[in-house]
């Protein structure tokens, strides 16, 4: 089973290699905020709980998250692993993770962090802007804050797994079928 974190700044690509890595290995894609959309939307019990600390403008805890991402993998058993995209963000819901992991006599395989030097990622993501509808993708302040919080908030995950040996990086810039195959080769070193 490989189960992998496919994990980079905002404009770094995850989204687009991940649907590619998906079709490759045959993974089921787990995106936080899907399984948030998901559950709010169906008004699962999970979901309900997520919304009551939402509309008090509170993070939702780690627990909660677990729980949908549980419920999430339950549901596809058939799977090969999972690329999980958004998740986890601090050591806490990697501790978390491993600990779930751990209850399904699984655990996370590799850590693919894609690297990608701030101008790159400004350019990509105001260029984004220009057709995401999304406001945070068309003000540089919000953007350059953006990569403020994912470095000082969330790059803790890759030295976490990097004590582990899980960690690979690989450069995330050239065209995404040159970063396909970076993260490919990472990948596939753990498959052996």
């Amino acid at each position: 089973m490989l189960n992998l974190i496919l994990f980079g700044p905002p404009g770094s690509g995850k989204g687009t290699q991940a649907t590619k890595l998906v079709e490759k290995y045959g993974l089921l894609h787990i995106s936080t905020g899907d399984l948030f959309r998901y559950e709010m939307g169906n008004n699962t019990p999970l979901g309900q709980e997520a919304r009551s600390y939402i509309d008090k403008g509170e993070l939702v805890p780690d627990s909660v998250t677990i729980g949908m991402l549980k419920n999430k993998m339950d549901k596809h058993p058939e799977a090969h692993g999972f690329i999980l995209d958004g998740f986890p963000r601090t050591v806490a819901q990697a501790e978390a993770l491993d600990q779930l992991l751990k209850e399904g006599h699984t655990e996370v395989s590799v850590l693919v962090a894609m690297n990608v030097d701030d101008a790159e990622l400004t350019e990509r993501l105001l260029e984004r802007g220009k057709t995401s509808g999304r406001a945070d993708d068309r003000n540089p302040e919000i953007i350059a804050n953006r990569i403020k919080v994912y470095k000082e908030q969330t790059t803790p995950v890759a030295d976490y797994y990097a004590t582990q040996d899980k960690t690979r990086l690989v450069n995330g810039v050239g065209s995404i079928e040159e970063v396909f195959e970076r993260l490919c080769n990472e990948i596939d070193v753990v498959l052996v």
